[in-house]
Formats: C-alpha cells, structure tokens, sequence
C-alpha cells in the first residue's frame, strides 16, 4: 500500500499546506487514538513539541482529535524528541506524539508517534493509521470525551534520566563545554544537564522566538560553535538539532566531528568497557567505508541499513546492538533510549573524555574517513532516477568504482531531492562521478 501522510520519519511538510494543516493534524489525533485504544482503562497519550511558531496550533488539534476519541492527553510542551519517547514508557501511555520537523527551517513541521514501548511506529501501525484517515472518526460519547493536563516538571523528569546515563564516578567538574541548542526543544535540558553535573557552560541558541530555530546555529550550522569554541578556549563544543535527536561535536581545535567518529569512539569505549553487545555498529549505507574499515581492523562488523534512523532501530533490535546511528549525527544507544538522543550521546563521548583523560581532539579523529562527496538535486515532479540515460550513467559510474568505492543515491523521504552520494579512494574520481550523475539527474528532471 502506497504512502499518502507518512514519510521516512512520520509526517511532515509545509505548514499550513497538507498534510501539516491543523485539520490535518486533528484527524491524525483521531485515527491515532483510535488505532491505540485498547481495553478498558482511560487512555492517554503524551504530546511534546519543539519551538516552532506552528507549534501551538499543531498541538491544540491534535488535542482536539485525541480527546475527541476518548483518550486523555499530557501536555509537556518543549522537550526534545528522546524526552517523549522516554517519559511515553515512564507514564505508562499508550502513544506518544512529537510535533517537530527537526533540523528543518521554523516553517516546516512534522507530527512523530511512538507506541507505548517507546519506540516509533512500524509500518504497519503506520499504513493502519493511514487507512483511518480515510475514514470518518468513531466519536466518543459526550461523557467519554478525554481531558488535557499540562505537567509541570517534564524538564526536571527528563533532566535527571539524561544525567542518569553518566557513569556515577564521574563529574564534569574543570571542563568548558559550549551547547548550541539550536533554540530548539533542548535550550533548557542541555544546558541545565551539562551544569549539575560540573561543567562551565556556555549555551548557544538558546533564546527561541518561534521562528529561529535551526537558524545558522545548531548540528546543521555548526559554524558559530566552531568560533566559539576556539574563542572562549573551551575543551569541546556539543551541536544539537531543532528536536535534540541528534548530535555534531566540534574539538577543541574547532574541527567538527560528525555522528561516524562518534559511533566509533562510542562503540569502542564500550567494546574496552566489556559493555558492546553484538558484533559490532548498525549505520546506514551513507555512513563512510572508513569507519567500516576501523570497526573491521578492530573485529566489529558495520552493518548497513537504509537511510533513517528507524531502519537503524529495527536493525539493532533483530541483531542485538546497542551502538547504531547516521553519519548525521542520530546516534541510538538502546542501552538507554529507544530512538536518537542528542544530550545522551554527547554525554557518553564525555565521559569517554574523562574516564580516558584525553583533550576532544585526540580522542575524536577515530580513522581517516574516505573522500567522500553527497550533492542533493531538486525537482519538482516525475521520476528523474527512473530515466534510461540516469540509469545508464549510474551502471557506468558503478563499474568505475567496483572494488574502490561506494555510490548511494536515493530520493529523500522528506523533500523533492534526489541524493546523489559517492566515495573512494580518489577524491578526484569521486567528485567527477557525482557531477556526472548530478547532471544526468538536473537534464531528466529539467
């Protein structure tokens, strides 16, 4: 059954156009709520947002249609990504819903779903929903109709999990961290985590006006933390994106380190701690063959999902990894969370940096990464990959790296691009390739 709402991490858009309309958005509440009712007991649902304007008219629909099918709603309102599926299991609620469009500009959002569990939806659950958007809501009777509570202390909640994922006998007492919270849904937990446990913070993008998140700052934009992390002297800089699910760290030396170093650091840390569980990283397949080799030449296999950290999830569950993530900065420590966090993850790579005593910048340069070049390609309708003459040039580009490299394109599931992704041992090569196909794309889609 084809998609018509769902993407590659739930619903997203445009707001104010389908599907992120509040009509939209009720309807969702309904057949979300009916789909996860289930026995006799008074139904809840927990609903968490980042700093988004669209915010607030997104979470009162969907208020509207999940009291309107009997289930009570807990309002928490901003808290990051991870903080709604966590509080989702420790609230004993049957679903969780996240209104966020992550790292993308303030005019986008997105409604994310997590099962009781904690973990986002699988695609079943999703094509059911799906198909009840289709239909007219099954209303509750007037008595029946759910209530909404707004909790004070989801901060404080999430604040004490996230700090219960540092190791005991450490402190970050001497060191200087600087937070880019992307005045997104993280600006208070990050900062207020990294100070409890002794670090001299110093926040970044922390002031959020409803139309700045993710503006020249946060894991997308990390070139103010570069700068601020040279100029204040400070021993590492943490990058969240608008959502907090996902992290970039830049050294002391003012280097970004993306989510493939901090996988390996992780993974290995844990691997000479005795605390790795299967044989090795889940990553997608944009993830560099450099830390496939590195994970090999220390006995540990990469394995490759598709593009998302929901593929990465399910992968880890079947293989019993702990340690997965994307090149992005999505890392997922099943140890401790059931999806991305952005504050858990950089927690364990300073503590990695205590436990071992070591600056940020000779810790965190892992391996050597392949050349390696992605270029995205806009269109506005068809199939532009499904062309004879982009298909043809793909093969040609394949056989020219068999053996030396690796070529990934794919359509994003949340924007009209075509990604176009190539590495090898040759950078000149690699970057040849890519305009190559680049351009077979632009003249298909023309």
């Amino acid at each position: 059954m084809a998609r018509k709402f769902f993407g590659t991490d739930g619903i997203r858009g445009l707001t104010n156009e389908a599907p992120m309309t509040a009509d939209i958005a009720l309807k969702v509440g309904q057949a979300a709520g009916a789909h996860f009712l289930r026995g006799d007991h008074r139904h809840r649902v927990v609903i968490g947002k980042d700093t988004r304007l669209s915010g607030y008219m997104m979470e009162s629909a969907l208020v509207a249609g999940f009291t309107s099918v009997g289930m009570d709603v807990v309002l928490l309102g901003p808290m990051p990504t991870p903080a709604v599926a966590m509080l989702t299991r420790s609230m004993r609620a049957d679903l969780g819903v996240m209104i966020s469009a992550s790292h993308n500009p303030f005019h986008d959002n997105g409604i994310k779903l997590f099962g009781p569990d904690g973990f986002k939806l699988s695609d079943e659950d999703e094509l059911a929903i799906e198909a009840l958007l289709e239909q007219d809501a099954d209303l509750v009777e007037a008595n029946r109709i759910g209530r909404a509570k707004r909790i004070e202390d989801a901060r404080g909640r999430y604040v004490h999990f996230a700090k219960s994922t540092f190791p005991d006998t450490l402190r970050l007492d001497g060191l200087k961290i600087v937070i880019d919270c992307a005045h997104g849904a993280a600006y208070h937990v990050a900062p207020d985590a990294l100070w409890e446990l002794g670090a001299e913070v110093i926040p970044l993008g922390v002031q959020p006006n409803g139309t700045n998140i993710n503006d020249a700052c946060g894991s997308t934009h990390p070139q103010l933390l570069q700068e601020t992390v040279v100029a204040s002297g400070a021993d590492i800089g943490l990058a969240l994106d608008g959502d907090a699910d996902r992290l970039i760290v830049v050294d002391d030396r003012g280097k970004v380190i993306d989510g493939d170093q901090l996988m390996a650091l992780i993974a290995l840390d844990q691997q000479r701690q005795g605390l790795l569980r299967g044989d090795g990283v889940v990553a997608t397949v944009m993830s560099n063959l450099g830390l496939e080799r590195h994970l090999a030449a220390e006995g540990l296999t990469l394995h490759r999902t598709k593009v998302g950290d929901r593929y990465v999830l399910e992968a880890m569950r079947e293989r019993g990894c702990n340690v997965g993530g994307e090149q992005s900065g999505h890392i997922i420590l099943t140890d401790h969370a059931t999806t991305g966090d952005g504050l858990v993850a950089g927690l364990q790579i300073l503590a990695a940096m205590v436990g071992q005593d070591r600056r940020a910048s000779d810790l965190l340069a892992q391996f050597e990464p392949v050349p390696q070049l992605l270029r995205n390609v806009r269109f506005k309708a068809g199939a532009p990959l499904e062309a004879e003459a982009v298909q043809q040039v793909i093969a040609d580009a394949e056989r020219q790296l068999d053996g030396r490299g690796r070529l990934v394109i794919r359509k994003s599931g949340t924007e009209p691009l075509i990604r176009v992704m190539a590495e090898g041992d040759d950078a000149a090569e690699v970057e040849t390739v890519v305009a190559r196909i680049c351009a077979a794309v632009e003249e298909a889609a023309a």
